[in-house]
């Protein structure tokens, strides 16, 4: 199925979550947030949720410097 990510299209399959989305980004246990058609989820919610044909996500990835 097809979601936008970071403003491009991608191809997941039916089923998906954003965890497994992550997982096969390598993003897992990283400092991100990600808004979720809108909405920005917070951490607990992340792992498990479903992904969508038409969904819209933004995943920001936090960098420290000084």
């Amino acid at each position: 199925m097809e979601i936008k990510l970071n403003g491009e299209k991608r191809q997941v399959a039916e089923g998906a979550t954003i965890g497994r989305l992550l997982q096969d980004l390598g993003l897992e246990n990283r400092n991100l947030a990600v808004e979720y058609n809108g909405d920005f989820l917070e951490d607990a919610a992340i792992e498990g949720q479903a992904i969508r044909a038409g969904d819209t996500l933004e995943i920001v990835r936090f960098v420290g410097g000084g």
